[in-house]
């Protein structure tokens, strides 16, 4: 029986992601810090291969994109501007007795300005009484951006944030872009980068944590295209949902109604993807309008219109933005590759990862490691390999057996064993497939060409 998005899955995606080194809580050693996570070597490599595939397919492969690197600090107004400073909060709500402190919105629905309807009990300690109904009674906003503040002094003017999302770096740059590239509409900045928000209440592993990184564009047109462009980047998604391996079934479009939407919104898709938690949002697309240039341009002062050579017209582009978490789509692909089976009588945990993004393409190994001519032999091939495919990774520690468990839980497509018969009567190396477990010869001279063939 295959099992990949059961009850329980969570804590053995956990616990395999800190075993083969891809995701450690962050500052473990010293009890941890809730909504932080540290990427171990594996997982900086599933990641990074995360972001290349988005990088290419919509930054390099595109003429009307441009990249762009934000700073993480900005002026203190461009948060004022975007309406962040004045309104990026969520309810909160503290019960009285054990101190512990909760979204209103995750508890259920609102039912009028500031009220949310709320269980009878607290949910941590089971208060049922004043002290309880005296928190559910003073829900208030709390604002979710992390405060600091830039040079010697500690006083107004010196207030700045961590940035809670990556978009306002792209709009800021707008006029530099216009006037150090002279682009023509329709074109987009594409910016993958840290945000940081001081979550209520972190949770979910990756999903919901107080430092993220989001990989976005701010795509600019002409107002009378934004629906062909929408249109366009809705199939995008869900194609680059396929490059990283993520099954179709499990991606959601949620139309999200004007009651939900951002104000600044006309129209918003959510992408929700079937967590074993449920079913949540991994990406979304929003038709931003013409409202953050607009506001950036009546805060600074500066014209971020735009100006069309072929028709005379002057105006404000309007703004599609396509978001994706990137933490968010690491942990979509791990919960997704996440598989047991039984292999011969022996029941076995792989993640059946898509080769693009796996952390190791290739293992190899020698058949024994006690061998010195075995070892040799390994290392000639593991360093042929290298060259052509630098993912892969020399592995001879414990027996063969072992070695192939270990490789399926990292993710690993192939593994290449170096035996007696390649050394002694020349018939090339078994190549074994994750998924399926058969192994097969193939001759050393053919061995490139048949794992770039299979990858």
């Amino acid at each position: 029986m295959i099992k990949n998005s059961e009850n329980g899955t969570m804590d053995a995606i956990i616990s395999l992601a800190k075993r083969r080194g891809f995701i450690f809580q962050g500052s473990e050693i010293y009890g941890g810090l809730a909504g932080t996570w540290d990427y171990g070597p594996l997982g900086v490599a599933l990641k990074n291969n995360i972001k290349k595939i988005w990088w290419k397919r919509f930054v390099e492969d595109r003429d009307d994109m441009f990249g762009v690197d934000a700073a993480i600090l900005m002026n203190q107004n461009v948060w004022k501007a975007s309406g962040h400073v004045g309104g990026f909060a969520d309810p909160l709500v503290e019960c009285g007795k054990c101190k512990k402190r909760f979204r209103a919105d995750q508890f259920g629905d609102k039912i009028a300005e500031n009220k949310w309807q709320l269980p009878s009990e607290c949910p941590s300690c089971g208060e049922k009484g004043d002290l309880w109904n005296l928190a559910k009674e003073n829900i208030r906003q709390f604002n979710m951006m992390f405060e600091t503040h830039v040079g010697a002094t500690h006083d107004e003017a010196s207030v700045s944030y961590l940035r809670p999302e990556t978009a306002q770096g792209m709009f800021v740059n707008f006029k530099n872009i216009l006037d150090s590239l002279h682009p023509k509409l329709p074109f987009g900045l594409g910016q993958i980068g840290k945000a940081f928000r001081n979550e209520i209440a972190p949770r979910d592993f990756l999903f919901r944590a107080r430092e993220f990184e989001q990989m976005e564009i701010e795509y600019f047109v002409n107002p009378k295209d934004w629906e062909s462009t929408f249109r366009d980047f809705t199939a995008e998604v869900h194609a680059f949902t396929k490059e990283v391996g993520l099954t179709p079934s499990k991606i959601h479009e949620l139309e999200v109604p004007e009651s939900d939407r951002a104000f600044y919104s006309k129209r918003t898709i959510d992408f929700e993807f079937d967590f074993p938690f449920g079913k949540k949002e991994l990406y979304g697309l929003a038709y931003r309008t013409d409202y953050d240039l607009k506001q950036h341009s009546g805060f600074s002062k500066v014209d971020l219109s735009y100006y069309d050579e072929e028709t005379k017209e002057r105006f404000i582009p309007h703004c599609i933005e396509p978001s994706f978490g990137l933490d968010r789509t690491v942990l979509a692909v791990l919960t997704d590759a996440y598989t047991e089976d039984k292999m011969g009588d022996e029941v076995r945990t792989y993640l059946k990862l898509a080769p693009s993004v796996a952390p190791y393409k290739v293992a190899v190994f020698p058949l024994l490691r006690n061998k010195p001519e075995l070892i040799k032999k390994a290392e000639e091939i593991f360093k042929m390999i290298k060259k052509e495919i630098p993912a892969i990774t020399f592995d001879d520690n414990g027996n063969i057996g072992k070695r192939y468990r270990r490789q399926d839980e990292i993710g690993t497509p192939y593994c290449v064993t170096v035996d007696f018969e390649t050394i002694e009567e020349g018939k090339g190396v078994t190549v074994r497939d994750r998924d399926s477990g058969k192994q097969e010869r193939v001759a050393e001279t053919d061995l490139i060409s048949f794992l770039k063939g299979k990858i």
